[in-house]
């Protein structure tokens, strides 16, 4: 009968890790005698980041002695001790191919239920000094399980377990972080691991996710790889300090179709090292087999300048293929469109495409600029949203004057949270916002306060992503810049949205510890080719793995984790 080894318990302490301190409870130690199991923990136990760890679905982490033996024996060890691998309980029996997901346990005057495998994580690897085991876990499946408490009670080392209940669907530990984590996933699997009521809503969403993605066009690479030259063909002045341009193959072939809300990322004719890489939103869908952007001259804008001042029709310029999530979604439900400024270019797109393919929809678009003279392709949009029967126009201008007010229907005042709430939006709609970082972060709560569920709410910006570094403690933002110490002698590594380009170092395993170095906002959890929460597109050239991801990320993408680079490479962060 399987059996409790050890109880083991730990508060969280601040470890220092790669020059960085990290806030972990990872490291625990037995506890001698009887202890209490509550609903969202053990006594005497604690998370550093409750984000990935802990609570309610995760009270009780689950790891087997089988596993350590597998270990010593995999690392030629013998000085693991109880904890090691970060669980609360070491158990004998229980194995990760045997127990399924809803299984319940009866361990002293406490009951358990199964709710999910392990979460791979860093700092696993980080307490037992093997910088690889996230990804071995998942590898070799031995990842361990989370339980959480059906019924409170006290436990100790020596209690026998005893299974008290069956879970639906027969779905073992092992074969459900496989259906995460691993390539070859069965479509049926994963509607099988969505029956079951106790996986915990976490992996229930991944889940629904990997269906909804399957075989879509999400899956599907860029057009084309690297960058390749687009001819100029027309430029047009929409403002004093917007232009577009349209851009067409050079031998007049036309380009590949595009999804609304989508980007091109530019390489511009210089003399300068780097060569200036910016992104900007294709502001229509295809038109005559062109693409179309619209950039605003900012001040001092090395590449904005370059396309709206030097830039005539005849000119080659370097493009990357079409990329981007921030995508209209076709349906049924009411579309909002919220813009400020230049943000009005991606949402433009989606304009078009609904009043071409979905003009029944219910459509609210809502921008706010300045003036009418800081508002460029007004008349466009106005007249495709005459063309939609259940179209709503709201345009907010915060400095106009008296005699702006010939010019057509606005409201005068900045577009606040407070205005948009005025506007009693629907709250089955999806929302697709874009502006300076304050603004979406405003009209996102607006709308999530209105009843808009978050998950149908999405953003873009270009500048780079928001960093998602668990358990790290925070420390005084820096804006990127060169790595510390003499420049590396690898190939040149750029950073698009950062505006950093510098060789690869000598001393650096991952294209991931440079960006680090440099302070670029960067987005990990496993750094191990595990997760893929690292998953960036590569615009231009191409990486080699060590080790190899356990599963490869889409066509034109790279995991930085592992990743290093062959030749000179541009990523889009």
């Amino acid at each position: 009968m399987p059996s409790l080894l050890s109880v083991n318990v730990g508060m969280p302490k601040n470890v220092i890790w790669q020059g960085r301190t990290v806030y972990t409870g990872v490291w625990k130690q037995p506890v001698q005698g009887a202890v209490m199991v509550r609903r969202l923990n053990i006594d005497g136990d604690g998370q550093g980041d409750r984000g990935g760890h802990g609570g309610e679905q995760r009270a009780v982490l689950v790891y087997q002695l089988e596993s350590y033996h597998y270990w010593q024996r995999h690392f030629g060890r013998d000085d693991f001790t109880y904890g090691e691998f970060g669980e609360n309980l070491t158990v004998d029996g229980l194995s990760d191919d045997e127990v399924c997901i809803g299984d319940r346990y009866a361990i002293g005057d406490a009951e358990f239920e199964v709710s999910q495998p392990r979460v791979t994580c860093y700092r696993v690897g980080l307490r037992v000094g093997e910088p690889q085991l996230p990804a071995l876990l998942v590898g070799h499946h031995r990842p361990g399980f989370y339980m959480r408490v059906i019924r409170e009670g006290r436990i100790e080392a020596g209690d026998t377990i005893t299974k008290t209940r069956t879970g639906p669907g027969a779905l073992s530990v092992a074969a459900t972080d496989a259906l995460l984590y691993l390539p070859g996933r069965d479509p049926e699997k994963l509607r099988l691991a969505l029956s079951i009521p106790a996986l915990s809503p976490g992996w229930q969403g991944s889940f629904r996710d990997l269906l909804a993605t399957d075989g879509s066009d999400a899956q599907q690479g860029p057009a084309w790889a690297g960058f390749r030259e687009l001819r100029v063909d027309e430029v047009v002045a929409e403002n004093a300090s917007v232009t577009s341009l349209y851009l067409r193959s050079p031998d007049g072939t036309p380009l590949p179709d595009t999804r609304a809300g989508q980007y091109l990322t530019l390489r511009i004719p210089s003399a300068a090292q780097p060569v200036p890489v910016r992104s900007y939103s294709l502001s229509s869908t295809l038109t005559d087999g062109r693409y179309r952007i619209s950039v605003k001259h900012e001040p001092h804008g090395t590449v904005s300048g370059y396309l709206t001042s030097r830039t005539r029709p005849g000119a080659l310029l370097d493009v990357a293929a079409p990329r981007g999530e921030f995508v209209l979604t076709r349906g049924t439900e009411p579309v909002v469109l919220v813009s400020a400024g230049i943000g009005l270019t991606p949402v433009l797109a989606m304009l078009h495409e609904l009043a071409a393919h979905d003009r029944d929809r219910e459509v609210w678009w809502i921008h706010g600029a300045r003036g009418p003279q800081e508002h460029p392709l007004a008349a466009e949009a106005h007249d495709l949203l005459t063309t939609l029967p259940h179209a709503h126009e709201h345009v907010f201008y915060s400095a106009a004057t008296a005699e702006d007010h010939l010019g057509g229907e606005f409201t005068r005042g900045r577009l606040t949270r407070e205005a948009l709430t005025a506007l009693a939006l629907p709250a089955d709609a999806t929302a697709y916002l874009c502006g300076p970082d304050a603004f979406m972060a405003d009209m996102r709560d607006a709308l999530t306060a209105g009843g808009i569920d978050p998950a149908r709410i999405h953003t873009e910006a270009f500048s780079a992503l928001p960093s998602i570094n668990p358990g790290l403690t925070p420390r005084t933002a820096r804006p990127p810049h060169q790595p510390p110490g003499a420049p590396g002698t690898g190939p040149q590594v750029t950073f698009a949205r950062s505006g950093i380009s510098t060789p690869f170092p000598d001393d650096r395993r991952s294209v991931l510890e440079l960006a680090d170095a440099c302070d670029v906002p960067t987005r990990w959890s496993c750094r191990t080719g595990v997760c893929h929460t690292c998953t960036t597109p590569l615009l231009s050239g191409s990486m080699t793995y060590s080790p190899a991801p356990l599963e490869d990320p889409p066509d034109g993408e790279v995991l930085i984790c592992c990743a290093r680079p062959d030749g000179d490479i541009v990523l889009d962060m």
